[in-house]
């Protein structure tokens, strides 16, 4: 038996014919809540902190950036605050930067002036990536007023990696780690002959469509990639053009990791020309997309993720619950409860609110994931260490699969569980000297 410092979590593996086999586990009621406060006893008093939320909040991805506020504004009530019994209290300021790099820089430097040390942005690692750069550069030249960039979602590898930074604390698993366990995954299945893939024209997209072909590469090299090419983000409306180049090719898989509109407009297009072909991608749970997979997409869709609503660890049941009932939206942002409980804990072990004092606290820091195992919080780059999952889109009702998606009938189904030690991707980071 493994256990953790969480009191009443505790862990056993299965033993299973493969070193990725399922995690089976108990839980006491109310561990989670138990662990948190556990975390975050001891503040000497109570302190405040105010989240910049830099997102597109309106635009072609508006929608899926409004999900994300509530996701970040229910975390904040549950896991910060009287109902966390902490003394660390989270506010969540909505910023709306379009999805614009241009707009999200003139938002930082807002926040920065109100005095607002901790900012979040997940959606497009190319508004990622300038927001880190100006945030180095903000600290160096403001010691003192520094600023602590919670990314829960853009996921370039190079954020780190060459790009690394003491500033960054990076939420989501990385496009290298994904794609690990998802090609893992593909390697397994036969009938996999011909691959077409598909991304986003901007660095996400780009990492995808390297990492799918060096993985393939090297674990099945028989499979042909049959197409592989970039689109304009949150500009196609209609995918047909797309759908009838993976048909001629005779594509039987594609790989995307399009995300929001773009891809439930890829899939909607699929279903549409009747396309047969398996689709493998990272955000098939998004807002929205669900409803567009409906039932032409069972046993069609996979996804990798880190975690999911049947993935069977009962202690984030009640956040996924508690969160459809209050917005009748699906929870599935772990990252968020991940950001807000790693903050409210740095906060409390640093007993301060001070940028730089949190930021070293949470470096290196551990505590209960979502699946019941421990995550933590890499000092050498600033990448959380998790579980992943890999899932098939499947009809409700059926083994494994309690809860549909956005009342279509059919949810998700784990297929493959990797520990962190089996999700981890290795790093070339050279982080400069946390302050």
């Amino acid at each position: 038996m493994i256990r953790y410092a969480c009191d009443g979590l505790s862990i056993s593996p299965f033993v299973g014919s493969n070193k990725e086999a399922l995690v089976k586990f108990s839980v006491k009621p109310a561990a989670l809540a138990v662990a948190s406060v556990l975390a975050f006893a001891g503040a000497a008093q109570a302190q405040n902190v105010k989240v910049a939320f830099i997102e597109g909040l309106s635009g072609p991805f508006g929608g899926v950036g409004q999900n994300q506020l509530k996701h970040f504004q229910y975390a904040a009530e549950r896991f910060s605050g009287k109902q966390a019994n902490s003394g660390v209290t989270v506010e969540i300021v909505p910023m709306d930067s379009k999805g614009s790099p241009q707009e999200a820089l003139a938002l930082l430097k807002k926040a920065s002036d109100d005095g607002i040390r901790f900012v979040s942005q997940g959606n497009g690692s190319n508004v990622a990536g300038v927001l880190i750069d100006a945030i180095n550069k903000h600290n160096e030249r403001n010691p003192g007023k520094e600023v602590v960039f919670l990314n829960y979602a853009a996921i370039d590898p190079d954020f780190t990696n060459g790009k690394c930074s003491p500033w960054h604390f990076r939420f989501d698993a990385g496009v290298d780690m994904k794609l690990e366990g998802l090609t893992n995954f593909m390697k397994d299945q036969k009938d996999i002959k011909n691959v077409y893939i598909i991304g986003q024209n901007y660095s996400f997209g780009q990492q995808v469509s390297k990492f799918t072909k060096e993985f393939l590469a090297k674990k099945r090299p028989d499979v042909k990639i049959v197409g592989d090419e970039l689109h304009p983000l949150g500009q196609v409306k209609d995918f047909a053009p797309y759908i009838a180049k993976m048909q001629a090719a005779n594509a039987d898989s594609v790989v995307t990791g399009n995300w929001g509109p773009d891809l439930a407009l890829l899939v909607r297009a699929a279903n549409a020309a009747g396309f047969k072909g398996r689709f493998y991608t990272f955000y098939a749970g998004v807002i929205g997309t669900p409803t567009a997979i409906g039932a032409a997409g069972a046993d069609r869709v996979s996804m990798v993720s880190y975690w999911h609503p049947n993935s069977d660890q009962s202690q984030f049941e009640s956040i996924y619950t508690g969160f459809k009932a209050k917005f009748n939206e699906e929870f599935y942002t772990v990252a968020a409860v991940n950001a807000i409980r790693f903050l409210v804990a740095g906060v409390d072990k640093a007993k301060s609110t001070e940028a730089a004092k949190v930021a070293k606290a949470m470096a290196g820091m551990k505590m209960a994931g979502a699946s019941g195992e421990e995550i933590e919080m890499r000092a050498s780059d600033g990448a959380l260490q998790q579980a992943l999952y890999v899932t098939n889109w499947t009809k409700a009702g059926a083994t494994g699969v309690k809860f549909d998606a956005e009342n279509t009938g059919y949810g998700f189904k784990t297929m493959r569980y990797l520990m962190p030690n089996q999700a981890s991707a290795p790093t070339t980071c050279k982080m400069p000297k946390r302050p």
